[in-house]
């Protein structure tokens, strides 16, 4: 019996216990190390392939799953893109396998992520998961999940498939290696590209409405400016990210561009406030030469505060990049949008001062009030080889768009007020196709 006959449970939606891939610990023995199945099944890669040539709105959407695999997975990743030709999105945990900058990338999707992906992910007609897990901050509504879409599904973790949201074409194994059969398979087997000019320029259409637009001030730093203008001015540097959790970590994802994995750090759907901190200690020993930046909020950087002891005494150069907006503003967005404006301990009325604090620790401080002083400052930042705590004051009341309330399907966004509208994207787009 073949995955393709039954050897998923139908009852359950999960493989069955005589599936292959499915796992089974060694009789005998309750430490029984764990033994995944690597090597994708021969027929499901031939039925993925089949479909990938046939499609005329695909979309390729990767999760961490494609970093955890190993650079090799990222390289066939890229790969992948270039010789099907098809648009990329990612997950959170998923930035860098596929580089900000390519030519069909289209940022990240879910919950904060970019109108084109969203849409592109609920209007495609073949989907290819690879690593990722259709959690709920991608999906929105299980139930208006990208409904007219074949869907592929590669993963070494047999209880992802079908956990969620049922696939067509389930494939359990490593992403490397999965990756690297299908390739050779759709090289060998597709000639030439699939046509997909049409759905290219409905992408741009969708792409032309800006939907991570912004109005800049001269007057009060915006958040998304003030990672703009960070990444601007670290991205020829050695440089990892690590992040707090919050409004500044989905900033962060949206605004600074990753060219490669393994340099992004951040705690996904765990929310786990404080984590940024200690992870860029842990970053900044592996990588004693390297610029190492936690992009945190004023909230989330003083749960672990304490840490920045250890960083000046094993002289670690961490910089801490601060959104300081006196609020855990993620919180009070949500009170404010989906709970009518009732705030209740979402602001921080008694925050220290970082840069008497960073002076108490023996490190150094920085403030910015102006986006006149931004630039000035981080380079101040990144020359200082020494920990720095920077207290970068922003707009207080900001909010992170795009994004799917809860309950909506995810091509049910809020868009900023500055993006463009529909007739304004399609007279924006022109026609032109992205690739």
């Amino acid at each position: 019996m073949n995955q393709s006959e039954g050897s998923y449970a139908a009852t359950a939606g999960r493989p069955g216990p005589h599936a292959p891939g499915a796992y089974h610990p060694p009789r005998g023995s309750v430490h029984a190390s764990y033994a995944p199945q690597v090597k994708g099944d021969a027929l499901q890669i031939r039925k993925a392939v089949a479909l990938l040539a046939a499609a005329k709105r695909p979309i390729i959407y990767t999760g961490g799953g494609v970093i955890n695999s190993g650079r090799e997975a990222s390289k066939l990743l890229r790969e992948l893109v270039q010789v099907t030709g098809f648009p990329i999105t990612s997950t959170l945990l998923g930035l860098g396998a596929y580089p900000a900058s390519g030519p069909s990338w289209l940022g990240m999707l879910g919950m904060h992520g970019t109108y084109e992906a969203n849409m592109a992910m609920h209007d495609c007609d073949v989907m290819l998961c690879i690593g990722a897990r259709f959690d709920d901050r991608i999906t929105g509504r299980p139930d208006a999940f990208s409904p007219g879409s074949k869907k592929i599904h590669i993963d070494i973790d047999p209880s992802s498939i079908n956990k969620s949201i049922r696939v067509d074409v389930p494939i359990i194994g490593d992403a490397a290696d999965v990756m690297d059969d299908l390739l050779q398979l759709f090289k060998a087997e597709t000639k030439k590209k699939p046509d997909i000019k049409a759905w290219w320029k409905r992408i741009a259409q969708w792409k032309a409405r800006n939907s991570l637009a912004y109005k800049q001030s001269n007057e009060v730093i915006l958040p998304q400016y003030a990672i703009q203008k960070l990444f601007e001015l670290t991205r020829d540097e050695d440089t990892y990210i690590t992040t707090e959790v919050g409004q500044h970590q989905m900033w962060a994802a949206q605004f600074y561009g990753f060219e490669e994995p393994h340099r992004w750090m951040t705690s996904g759907g765990h929310g786990t406030m404080g984590y940024g901190l200690p992870a860029a200690l842990g970053v900044q020993v592996a990588h004693p030469d390297s610029l190492v930046i936690d992009i945190a909020g004023d909230a989330s950087v003083q749960m672990t505060m304490r840490e920045m002891s250890t960083a000046v005494q094993y002289k670690l150069p961490i910089k801490v990049f601060i959104l300081n907006n006196h609020y855990m503003g993620m919180v009070r967005q949500q009170q404010q949008l989906l709970h009518g404006n009732r705030l209740s301990h979402s602001y921080s009325e008694a925050l220290p001062d970082f840069v008497k604090l960073a002076d108490a620790f023996g490190c150094v401080g920085i403030r910015t009030t102006k986006p006149s002083e931004l630039e000035g400052a981080i380079e101040e930042m990144i020359k200082v080889r020494k920990p720095v705590l920077f207290d970068c004051h922003v707009a207080a009341l900001e909010n992170c768009f795009p994004m799917i309330p809860p309950g909506k399907a995810h091509n049910e966004m809020i868009l900023p007020d500055e993006a463009n509208d529909e007739a304004t994207a399609n007279a924006f787009a022109g026609g032109k196709a992205l690739v």
